[in-house]
């Protein structure tokens, strides 16, 4: 408990005064409209609290805030972050070191020797809390909270539900009433549920009825709030309601002696004087440190993700660590935990009618209520009732396994990160399995940027609007004009598949060359007469007759050994790249630009660019332009450039008829 002190109070406290505090000296250099905006984002309660509708919000704040203030008594905030400390904890003091004058029969000395091993934990723990909370720091400051977009939506629901898996383990063994081992680390989830089912046998019966009236009770009445919600004025309290029967069953039928009941026990009182945390226990717990101050950022983001998406808002995931990083570091010095977001308790908080922060305020008031005067009336509650809230309201998060079938239906590549955010943080552990979901999240932007869509886009009629061509029925093409469209980026990974689909596309259903060297550059010319005289039916059959049987040489060969070419419909004047989905090109990309207009200016094909503005200054940094390529071809829109390349067609057969 005396790890807990000071959690709840110092995590309301500087989330709301202390998001992004440095913002504090633009206040010195700012008009007075700028200086009210950073203020205001230096201690945001200054915004909200004079507009707070206390009719509408205090009665569900302050029954939210006991019931998640209850839950805080006995427990951690996070049971993951809580084992990843303890496993560093044991590691550094494990149980094997006893003193060569330790013996089972000396009490005294065991007493003494638990003591000092417990203390030096203490001491673990309370340095990670510092160092942990400096990485922190350090990230927001530095702006470090940007990688919270890479934390999408599959990712975070996959995460988060695996978390909840975490939890709802973890609480197994308070239902049940057994003793176990603590595991962390990779596959620790299969551990604990071998360790538990293993001792099945053990179950304490007493305790298991207990769970399981309060989880019916709980479900009972979460079913009222829900079908009733616009009746009641509030949600009815059910984790307060469960907490003081149980507690009152316990006391009155003396669980714990008569059944064996494990209850919260002994909530020490009063707060300890602050000290200075071991510093030269930092080398040894260093990299523990970075792996606790990344989870606990990603489970704060990822669970007010979830929130600000329900209830319409946004976060700041700057404010969010350096909330997360003075609370951890200046706790440290009051001998306090590692702290994060507490799924569970976030959970409580939400579904007990909690609507801003008054409610954590509160649930830390009274968490420091129970520590300096009234804790002794919960240490007859029951461990498997608080067991038995948590699992309750991981309900919501278990919810999200129908993001499978969602995922299915919408798109497989969402679905696949889900899934391995979802698997690899349940084997892996949440550290390592938050560091494959990201790093698969991004090797999927790069699949789909190396892959993209790639249409041929036609003209909607008596319109300046151009769509699929393949998709909508009423489009048509512009005739002599091939309109290219790539939904992505043009850089070094896609450019070949770029420079493909190009020539397949145009190809298709026109008399366009699709092959490269001054070979087929040769048989261009004379394929382009042969389509020219194609328009006559009498031609074409014999044109169509060459072709498929390869009678055509080329150098010797035939047209099958050197290129295979579509069946001639069309001829194209001017091809249109429309860049409009494009926000980056490289040198590569430009290069492959470049290469594709010279080749079709050869076989007599205008190319244009419509829509590049995103990339003008990329373009004009990579010397694109040249005497060859010059800023002509660029329009502002794709009909833009449709009206140019008609009236360039009409110009060059006007000049034709008059030879």
């Amino acid at each position: 408990m005396e790890l807990l002190s000071c959690v709840g109070m110092k995590y309301i406290f500087f989330d709301l005064l202390m998001p992004n505090f440095f913002f504090l000296l633009c206040l010195f250099s700012c008009s007075s409209k700028k200086a009210k905006s950073h203020l205001y984002s230096f201690l945001p309660i200054l915004k909200w609290l004079p507009r707070y509708p206390v009719k509408e919000y205090l009665l569900g704040d302050i029954i939210s805030g006991i019931s998640t203030g209850v839950m805080q008594l006995p427990q951690g905030t996070f049971a993951v972050i809580s084992m990843m400390v303890g496993g560093v904890a044991v590691r550094q003091v494990p149980d094997e070191v006893i003193s060569v004058g330790y013996n089972s029969t000396n009490t005294t000395y065991a007493s003494e020797y638990y003591s000092d091993r417990d203390f030096k934990r203490v001491q673990v723990a309370v340095t990670l809390a510092l160092l942990s909370g400096i990485i922190q720091l350090c990230l927001g400051l530095l702006r470090f909270g940007f990688v919270a977009i890479y934390l999408t939506e599959p990712l975070v629901r996959g995460f988060t539900t695996a978390a909840a898996v975490h939890v709802f383990t973890s609480q197994l063994k308070y239902l049940l009433g057994v003793k176990t081992s603590r595991y962390s680390g990779p596959l620790s989830v299969v551990y604990s549920l071998v360790a538990v089912f293993s001792k099945i046998t053990t179950t304490n019966v007493a305790a298991l009825i207990v769970g399981l009236t309060c989880i019916v009770l709980l479900l009972i009445g979460k079913e009222i709030n829900l079908r009733y919600k616009k009746k009641l004025p509030v949600p009815i309290p059910m984790e307060i309601i469960v907490v003081i029967i149980g507690t009152g069953v316990s006391a009155g039928m003396n669980l714990t002696e008569s059944y064996g009941v494990d209850v919260v026990g002994n909530i020490p009182q009063g707060l300890r004087a602050p000290a200075v945390p071991e510093i030269q226990l930092i080398p040894a717990i260093f990299v523990d440190a970075i792996a606790i101050a990344i989870v606990g950022f990603s489970m704060a983001v990822s669970m007010a993700k979830i929130f600000a998406l329900k209830h319409g808002y946004t976060i700041d995931g700057n404010q969010e660590l350096i909330a997360l990083g003075i609370c951890n570091s200046v706790g440290s010095f009051f001998q306090s935990f590692s702290v994060t977001c507490s799924m569970s308790r976030s959970l409580v908080q939400e579904s007990t009618g909690g609507k801003t922060q008054i409610a954590g305020a509160l649930s830390s008031i009274m968490v420091l209520l129970v520590i300096v005067a009234i804790g002794y009336l919960f240490e007859p509650l029951p461990q498997t009732v608080l067991a038995a809230i948590v699992m309750v309201n991981l309900k919501g998060m278990f919810k999200q396994f129908g993001d499978i079938a969602h995922f299915w239906k919408t798109s497989k590549i969402e679905l696949a990160i889900w899934v391995v955010a979802f698997v690899a943080s349940l084997f892996l552990g949440l550290d390592y399995g938050l560091l494959t979901a990201v790093t698969f999240a991004m090797i999927t932007v790069i699949y789909r940027t190396q892959r993209p869509q790639y249409r041929i886009l036609g003209q909607i009629p008596d319109t300046d609007i151009y769509c699929d061509v393949e998709e909508y029925e009423e489009v048509k093409e512009c005739p002599g004009i091939k309109i290219f469209q790539a939904n992505a980026s043009l850089y070094f990974a896609n450019s070949e598949s770029y420079t493909s689909a190009l020539k397949k596309k145009v190809s298709e259903n026109s008399c366009v060359w699709g092959g490269r060297g001054p070979t087929l550059q040769k048989y261009w010319l004379s394929f382009s007469f042969i389509c020219l005289l194609s328009q006559s039916n009498d031609v074409e059959g014999s044109v169509k007759h060459e072709i498929a049987n390869d009678e055509l040489p080329v150098n010797g060969k035939s047209l099958d050994e050197l290129e295979h070419f579509v069946e001639p419909k069309t001829n194209i004047h001017s091809l249109i790249l429309d860049f409009t989905p494009v926000n980056f090109v490289d040198s590569v990309g430009a290069k492959t630009l470049k290469s594709i207009i010279k080749e079709y200016k050869e076989v007599s094909v205008h190319v244009c660019i419509a829509s590049c503005s995103p990339v003008m200054n990329e373009l004009t940094r990579l010397n694109f332009f040249d005497n060859t390529v010059t800023r002509e071809l660029l329009f502002h829109s794709i009909h833009d450039a449709v009206l140019a390349c008609q009236v360039k067609d009409r110009s060059a057969s006007q000049t034709a008829s008059d030879l």
